[in-house]
């Protein structure tokens, strides 16, 4: 009976945690379709800036902005790593912290040092646990990105790419494809080139390139130079604004995912639990028969 009591307990252990793991589907489920139309709504911003921004560069060629220079003496380079705060996600945070550390590992190769800047816990403890040198961190930004937040430690690496300190700035995160799939990716965010302007997606190598058809003749106020300096510094935020935004979509999807994959494997251990049960419920049943029979038949 103590074997029939301990499954019974662990029956109800189970079932309480299946309760959990259901509750956290339906809120990340819930999460996911407003992270995908925050998304969704950040990328004509990203294009629109984009466009004008390629429009300007081809306006002024008489001007190039540090930000499209390389620093090819610079002895370190910098990594803004996109992770998010909490777990439970799958191997979401697993994938995007791997690939980082590939490129870590090449950039070291290359004898260069790395200056990291962390957006999210995740991403910060795997800094720390490496002995990166983190330059700047954000963490704790909630279901709803705000560029304010992320401004800090993106100006940062900039200031240090403008300064010549580092060869290049990386942009690691998650990016969304769709509910089921979201796939770690490293993009090179400075030095921008023309190739970074003509695309359609800022954030997808592999999409289709474009170049503007027309040169626009624009009217500076105050001069060029401000303008342009102005306008990239908020395209760069832009980008990484995008794939923060990605990132946190991805993360809904991920942990909806996970938590329908746990309800489903409490399930079935609840399934096998419950048929161990009655197996034994069984057997003790009949031996308690077998006895009383047993004690009649000694008795006549």
């Amino acid at each position: 009976m103590a074997g029939m009591k301990e499954i019974r307990g662990k029956i109800k252990s189970v079932q309480n945690t299946r309760k959990i793991t259901k509750a956290m589907e339906m809120v990340a489920a819930s999460k996911m379709r407003r992270a995908q139309e925050r998304m969704r709504s950040a990328r004509p911003y990203a294009d629109k800036i984009r466009d004008v921004a390629a429009h300007m560069s081809a306006a002024t060629p008489e001007y190039r902005h540090p930000f499209m220079v390389e620093n090819k003496g610079a002895k370190a380079a910098g990594m803004i790593l996109v992770t998010t705060d909490k777990g439970l996600c799958g191997g979401m945070n697993t994938n995007v912290l791997r690939a980082a550390l590939l490129k870590f590992k090449e950039l070291e190769q290359k004898g260069q040092t790395i200056e990291a800047s962390a957006i999210g816990s995740k991403g910060l403890g795997f800094l720390n646990r490496l002995k990166a040198k983190t330059v700047s961190q954000v963490t704790h930004l909630g279901d709803t990105p705000h560029l304010e937040k992320l401004i800090g430690a993106i100006k940062v690496q900039l200031d240090l790419y403008s300064e010549g300190k580092i060869s290049a700035v990386y942009l690691a995160f998650t990016r969304f494809v769709n509910t089921m799939k979201q796939e770690a990716v490293i993009e090179q965010l400075l030095p921008l080139s023309a190739s970074d302007f003509a695309r359609k997606d800022g954030l997808d190598s592999k999409s289709e390139l474009v170049t503007p058809k027309t040169s626009w003749d624009y009217i500076y106020e105050p001069d060029a130079q401000t303008v342009v300096d102005e306008l990239l510094v908020r395209y760069v935020e832009a980008l990484v604004y995008q794939a923060v935004a990605e990132n946190m979509a991805s993360e809904q999807s991920a942990r909806m995912v996970a938590m329908k994959a746990a309800s489903d494997n409490a399930k079935t251990v609840i399934g096998e639990l419950q048929l161990v049960y009655n197996k034994s419920r069984q057997a003790a049943i009949t031996k308690e028969l077998s006895e009383i029979v047993g004690g009649a038949a000694a008795v006549g």
